[in-house]
């Protein structure tokens, strides 16, 4: 029950746009398919990770140390602002095309872009505060109480659904590029400024925080 309860969970918190969106919607774009899994799965593993936090009751220390969340917010805010920046000025790039065997080359550009795709889905949620919020302080209490192992499946639960989303997303995502061709040039422009959007909105509540 748990673990179904999980797989729920995860999968419609990533239904409303939010950085993991918009990041697995640019990698699918400007990259590869397998990019976009790698995002998906950083970001899934993240929401696991959160929602272990939250079935395991560590809305206490939040409470504790309310200066977490803005800090989070200032950090999460600059590096989104940057990378917001950069992903509406980018273009596609053009995959490479061995001629008969792939050179070592090219596999090691793909891994790099696996790892560098993995660790962005991973940071943007990690370092999301209102993952936190979601998973720790309105998920975590709404979950029946139970023992530790169904806080882990549960968690299980999370990261399936998760990434089941996300990976949905990268598909339809990379058959609209297929479809649209060169007039989906503006796919890369309204991500930017959707992440752009948001990095100001986290950086104004860090703001309101030290000021008020």
């Amino acid at each position: 029950m748990f673990l179904l309860i999980g797989v729920a969970a995860g999968a419609l918190t990533g239904v409303p746009i939010g950085p993991a969106n918009v990041a697995v919607i640019d990698a699918a774009y400007r990259f590869t398919l397998r990019r976009a899994i790698a995002v998906a799965l950083g970001a899934s593993i993240a929401d696991g990770i959160y929602a272990a936090a939250g079935m395991l009751g560590v809305t206490p220390l939040l409470r504790a140390y309310p200066t977490i969340p803005p800090i989070l917010n200032t950090i999460s805010g600059i590096i989104l602002l940057g990378y917001g920046f950069l992903t509406a000025r980018s273009q596609p790039v053009q995959p490479a095309t061995p001629a008969h065997e792939p050179l070592a080359s090219d596999s090691t550009i793909l891994r790099k872009q696996m790892w560098s795709g993995f660790s962005l889905g991973l940071a943007l949620i990690l370092l999301n505060p209102a993952a936190i919020v979601t998973w720790v302080v309105v998920i975590g209490p709404m979950i029946p109480d139970g023992t530790r192992y169904d806080g882990t499946a549960f968690s299980i639960g999370v990261t399936f659904g998760s990434f089941g989303w996300f990976a949905l997303v990268a598909y339809l995502t990379q058959k609209g590029k297929n479809v649209l061709g060169d007039k989906a040039a503006w796919i890369p422009r309204v991500v930017g400024m959707l992440l752009m959007g948001y990095a100001l909105y986290l950086l104004v509540k860090a703001v309101k925080y030290v000021v008020t």
